[in-house]
């Protein structure tokens, strides 16, 4: 398999605003990538793309959706289609997370993490990839979480969602075998985006990793054919592994045990919080 050229392709990214979405962002337009950013903000990603044109000769379009709402997969494809562009790469960042005990806290932050993580990924997924490969060629990387692979008490539909897309990558990865589209799911560890930004909760920085590293491996992986890839540190991709080797109430006792060391039993709303991307 080649290596994967940026050079000149269009590469959607989603939760594109901030964090990790604006890291890829950046890192695609740094190789050549021109870009359609998709969030929540309008103003954010007009802000964003302007500073990306000033650094970079490529073209930047903003669409502007809520993909906590069911019908944006479709409304982001029509405003692209407006645009006179196909898509060459989907990057499905755009991720939130209710975090407490789950009968503890409101259920509305929960259904927008299912709809955001799930819904939105698979709608963009199968609008855009079915386009792909009826042209022979293109890429998605669906960003999941080292969180995908061990229940996750007091994140408990967070990780949830995030097995989901692991597995559901890999599923269809096997299916675009040998139709020129490239499938990989991405599982980065903490990551220092703001994600308890607005709760008591924090991530203990020695441990969390920079979003321009993240970003950069990513995307280093997919374009040597990666199916998986884990862009954190090294520690964080034997976390991932050694809860496959544990019986699994074990392991959400142990997953359970340290979120109650991070304060999420007790977690608490500093300010009204949407979803973080």
């Amino acid at each position: 398999m080649h290596d994967y050229d940026y050079t000149d392709t269009t590469a959607l990214v989603t939760g594109a605003s901030k964090g990790l979405g604006e890291a890829y962002a950046r890192d695609l337009a740094s190789r050549g990538a021109h870009l359609v950013l998709v969030a929540r903000s309008g103003d954010a990603l007009h802000a964003l793309a302007e500073r990306i044109r000033e650094a970079h000769s490529v073209r930047v379009d903003v669409v502007a959706a809520d993909l906590s709402d069911r019908r944006s997969p479709q409304a982001v494809v029509d405003a692209v289609d407006g645009l006179g562009l196909d898509v060459d790469l989907l990057v499905n960042n755009a991720g939130t997370g209710a975090v407490g005990p789950f009968l503890g806290r409101p259920l509305g932050p929960t259904l927008q993490s299912v709809d955001v993580n799930v819904t939105a990924l698979v709608g963009l997924v199968h609008l855009l990839g079915a386009r792909m490969v009826a042209r022979g060629h293109g890429g998605i990387v669906n960003v999941a979480s080292t969180a995908a692979f061990q229940p996750m008490p007091y994140q408990a539909s967070y990780a949830a969602t995030k097995a989901f897309v692991l597995s559901f990558t890999e599923a269809l990865a096997e299916e675009v075998r040998g139709t020129g589209v490239r499938v990989m799911a991405a599982h980065p560890g903490a990551t220092d985006t703001g994600f308890f930004d607005g709760t008591t909760a924090s991530m203990n920085p020695r441990f969390t990793d920079a979003p321009a590293d993240v970003a950069a491996k990513t995307l280093d992986d997919f374009a040597r054919g990666a199916f998986l890839s884990f862009p954190g540190r090294r520690s964080q991709r034997a976390a991932a592994f050694v809860p496959r080797l544990l019986p699994r109430p074990a392991v959400a006792r142990l997953t359970g045990r340290l979120n109650r060391k991070l304060g999420l039993r007790d977690v608490r709303d500093l300010a009204p919080v949407r979803g973080k991307s």
